[in-house]
């Protein structure tokens, strides 16, 4: 059998245990010349398209992928990072074009242990690349094999190489990770050397003795609309090459960076024996809506074109064919990273109305009915002056050139919490702003008293500088928040490993806000203010959304062994040991009703209600101490 057999084959024959599931990622977060595995905290030498958490940034580590609002891959509580290179024409003129990536990604985990093995997930903090971005010609080695591509509307094989013939629906790009850890290093100087293929084959098979911990196997693919450049081909040779100057194909890669919950993730790789390879079908996730994760995405940190008509390949790459390895390219001039990413919405706080995200519109069913108009010259700036005038307390931008106006949200239309949506459309009359989108309206909300804070719609994660990059242990590198603040409640400025914020723990027991409840040892400690940017509280829980309650949220956070639980903005929920940056405010400004529950209060735009744990003894040092032991055994 070829080792370019379809997978859904080698998945039935290849193991006695075949179960695994299709994780859809229904968009990228960024097209950008990024990799903060291989490049962090600078552009990296190629331009990729990532996919996941929206905790992707420059330099980041597992808190990081931790403080994701949200993921353009379907299933909650995975906030991992996907991406790959993108993919070019190269006209017969020499100039390039970016070609559409057909959706995002589907990303594949294997149940590929031996027979009775019990498969382990990824720990945090782990990351790993599979491919070589400068290979340019093919082999027989297990890395090579795990590289190929399929023609789809063709019934010819799959190859290790770009096929030399058109794909009527596209070009498939496949990237098989390695699956044996060597049980001690998260990373390593070359990404890939604290990993190993198994022993008998590139997707299967026993664990080599150097390598003993067997992950689940997890697998990329990427469709390409290489279809689109049909009547364009010219000469002898097909005309793609990989954003590194690759047109062999030979140079394909992926990288990953582990943003689950590893408890999560293990208890799924535990039950999650379904055949049928849905993730509808595994007890253990809870899916979103393909438009909330088409609405995921980031701004970009660097000031380049990537996509369109192109002069050349973004960081210089010029095209060589091999057969020997690319060389790195020529001195060029690498761009600077933004200080922040471009925002989403147009900040109106200063003209006294605050953004509340990007909700979900009706052509039949408006969800704004007081007053509606459009125009040539539309901006969030005109709409909400527009509805202001006319005496009404919400206004809503949408189309490019729709206002429309009202006095209230109906739930049915009401933004997701950390969600930047699909609010995409420049305004007609400014480009630099979005007004809305199909079926989606840029919603604004008058400020009341003396607060006006816009909604969190998704930020890129805190920027990380690394200790090490190679080889540093599972031990060391692990990231744990910071709880160095005193008991007593007083600030504290001991360092963290990436932040020297100020610490405070809240010691105060207030009477619980009306129809509020929180587990046995549990006490309210008032309403507080969130830094945001980065969180006061930096750990996200993994069922964010429409079933939030205080008592939901106390209940996560202690089983995951913090001592601190604080809701936000109606469906948020963060956990912590010590509040970063935050201070006590009035219990007025925490008056969002919580999703799960709208007789109780779960926080406000930018304050969270506080809940302190203050009896028992907490289980984190318990877990801690257990993963640790693991590590030994393992050693």
């Amino acid at each position: 059998m070829s080792r370019f057999e379809p997978l859904a084959l080698l998945a039935l024959l290849a193991s006695p245990v075949a179960a695994f599931w299709r994780l859809p990622c229904k968009s990228p977060i960024v097209v950008e010349r990024l990799d903060p595995i291989v490049s962090p905290g600078k552009a990296s030498g190629h331009a990729h398209t990532i996919m996941g958490g929206n905790g992707f940034a420059p330099t980041m580590d597992y808190n990081s992928t931790q403080a994701s609002t949200c993921s353009s891959c379907t299933v909650i509580g995975d906030n991992s990072n996907y991406w790959v290179p993108n993919l070019y024409y190269q006209a017969e003129d020499g100039h390039f074009e970016s070609v559409d990536q057909v959706g995002g990604a589907t990303v594949y985990y294997l149940q590929r242990g031996d027979t009775g093995e019990q498969l382990q997930a990824f720990p945090p903090g782990f990351r790993m690349l599979s491919g070589n971005p400068d290979k340019r010609s093919g082999g027989d080695d297990f890395a090579s094999q795990a590289i190929s591509y399929n023609c789809l509307g063709t019934s010819n094989p799959e190859t290790g190489g770009f096929p030399n013939y058109n794909c009527p629906d596209g070009l498939r790009q496949q990237v098989f990770f390695p699956s044996c850890w060597n049980g001690k290093d998260l990373d390593s100087s070359d990404h890939k050397s604290h990993m190993s293929f198994p022993t008998t084959a590139y997707n299967n098979g026993p664990c080599p003795a150097d390598f003993p911990v067997h992950f689940i196997s997890i697998f990329y693919e990427v469709t390409w609309d290489t279809n689109a450049f049909a009547d364009r081909w010219y000469g002898n040779n097909q005309p793609f090459v990989f954003s590194m100057g690759d047109p062999t194909g030979y140079g394909s890669h992926g990288d990953f960076i582990m943003g689950w919950e590893e408890d999560h993730l293990q208890r799924a790789i535990d039950t999650c024996t379904n055949l049928s390879g849905r993730v509808e079908d595994c007890p253990e996730f809870t899916l979103i809506p393909d438009s909330q994760a088409e609405g995921c995405y980031i701004g970009s940190v660097i000031t380049e074109q990537i996509t369109g008509s192109l002069t050349q390949l973004p960081g210089c790459n010029p095209v060589q064919q091999g057969p020997d390895d690319a060389q790195p390219p020529a001195q060029c001039t690498n761009p600077a990273l933004a200080a922040s990413v471009a925002a989403t919405f147009k900040d109106l706080t200063s003209q006294g109305w605050s953004y509340n995200g990007c909700g979900t519109d009706n052509y039949y069913d408006r969800i704004l009915t007081g007053y509606s108009t459009s125009q040539a010259g539309m901006t969030n700036e005109v709409c909400v002056e527009l509805c202001g005038s006319k005496g009404f307390t919400v206004a809503g931008s949408e189309y490019s050139d729709e206002c429309y106006c009202g006095n209230s949200i109906p739930d049915a239309g009401a933004p997701i919490p950390g969600v930047p949506g699909n609010c995409k459309m420049a305004c007609a009359g400014d480009a630099s702003e979005m007004c809305g989108g199909a079926a989606a309206i840029s919603l604004y909300t008058k400020c009341t008293g003396g607060t006006c804070v816009n909604a969190n719609v998704g930020s890129p994660a805190a920027q990380v500088i690394p200790t090490g990059s190679s080889g540093s242990s599972a031990a060391a590198s692990a990231s744990e928040p910071a709880s160095s603040a005193s008991a007593s409640g007083s600030l504290s400025n001991t360092p963290s490993s990436t932040s020297t914020t100020a610490l405070l723990v809240p010691t105060a027991s207030l009477p619980a806000p009306k129809n509020a409840s929180a587990p046995t040892g549990w006490t309210y400690t008032g309403c507080y203010t969130d830094k945001v940017f980065p969180r006061s509280l930096p750990n996200w829980s993994n069922f964010n959304g429409p079933s939030m309650s205080n008592f939901a949220c106390a209940t996560f956070c202690e089983g995951e062994g913090f001592t601190l639980a604080g809701t936000e903005y109606s469906g948020q929920c963060f956990c912590g040991d010590a509040l970063a940056g935050s201070s006590a405010t009035d219990e007025s400004q925490c008056s969002m009703a919580c999703t799960g529950n709208a007789g109780e209060v779960c926080g406000g735009a930018g304050v969270l209600s506080v809940w302190r744990k203050t009896t028992g003894s907490s289980s984190r040092a318990i877990k801690r101490h257990l993963r640790e032991h693991q590590k030994r055994m393992l050693a």
